[in-house]
């Protein structure tokens, strides 16, 4: 099978880490940096790579989408006429609904996408922060439609859990944003809102504790990706952001009115769910 990843950012870096030790080896790689490309090339984790990729991609039984949402529905129509006959698609975006009748509009009818999302990644990004690491013990979602072949579905779970994933989940792309908006982008926005709400020039650094370091290490954020993102799903975050803002109205409550019983109420909830977890 040949394999084409388009984007070799750090997602799309460590889908080719990944897929050289599941023992892949006819692997290409598009990308507009060529110092991606060539330092893909160099570790052996691609045969070859193109920053135009017309010519590849006609002869790509897979193809990996690792790009900005906004590039991905770019990219199919710059495309469109070059897919080889039958090949199956897929992609790593972190918002579904908001492109997929997009994309159906203009994808050919004999070319089957998988609308997938790996829960996984980093801070930084660059294919020199990639790593096959993130992918193990990692969720997966996959959003089928109605065109997706059972077959295709089938070949990219049993390509997820070769590259490490642990678990794969096939849900509605309504139902898909609306859990990313809570799981994912919240605590993207609670941890910028906690960095940016320090008094500006303390050495914070010098206090603080694991709480403080878990808390914020995703504020370390691609805010062009980030922003991209939180318009895109817009309505299903600000859901969430006014859920917890229910929340931690309660504990602002409950300590001005030096309300021992609540603060003791809220936190053997919170504890009680998050061993369920």
């Amino acid at each position: 099978m040949k394999i084409v990843v388009v984007g070799l950012g750090v997602i799309g870096g460590s889908f080719i880490m990944a897929l050289k030790e599941a023992g892949y080896k006819d692997v290409y790689g598009i990308d507009v940096n060529e110092e991606s490309l060539k330092k893909a090339k160099e570790k052996e984790l691609i045969k070859e790579g193109f920053k135009d990729g017309k010519e590849i991609i006609k002869e790509a039984d897979l193809i990996i989408i690792s790009l900005y949402p906004r590039l991905v529905k770019q990219f199919i129509l710059d495309n469109k006429e070059n897919f080889k006959d039958g090949a199956l698609i897929t992609d790593a975006t972190g918002v579904k609904k908001f492109f997929i009748e997009d994309i159906l509009n203009i994808l050919p009818n004999n070319i089957d996408f998988i609308f997938g999302h790996p829960m996984a990644g980093r801070e930084k990004k660059g294919i020199d922060f990639a790593s096959s690491q993130v992918f193990k013990g990692a969720n997966y979602i996959l959003t089928p439609i109605s065109r997706n072949k059972p077959e295709n579905l089938d070949l990219v779970e049993e390509l997820v859990y070769k590259l490490g994933f642990k678990r794969v989940k096939r849900i509605a792309p309504e139902y898909h944003d609306e859990m990313i908006g809570f799981v994912s982008q919240l605590p993207h926005a609670i941890a910028v809102g906690l960095i940016n709400s320090d008094v500006e020039g303390r050495e914070t650094g010098n206090f603080i504790g694991d709480s403080y370091r878990d808390l914020t290490r995703i504020a370390n954020i691609n805010e062009d990706l980030w922003s991209e993102l939180f318009l895109e799903n817009k309505d299903n975050l600000l859901n969430s952001i006014d859920n917890f803002e229910i929340e931690l109205d309660k504990i602002k409550n409950a300590i001005r009115n030096d309300d021992t019983q609540t603060l003791k109420e809220l936190f053997i909830k919170s504890t009680k769910r998050r061993e369920k977890l």
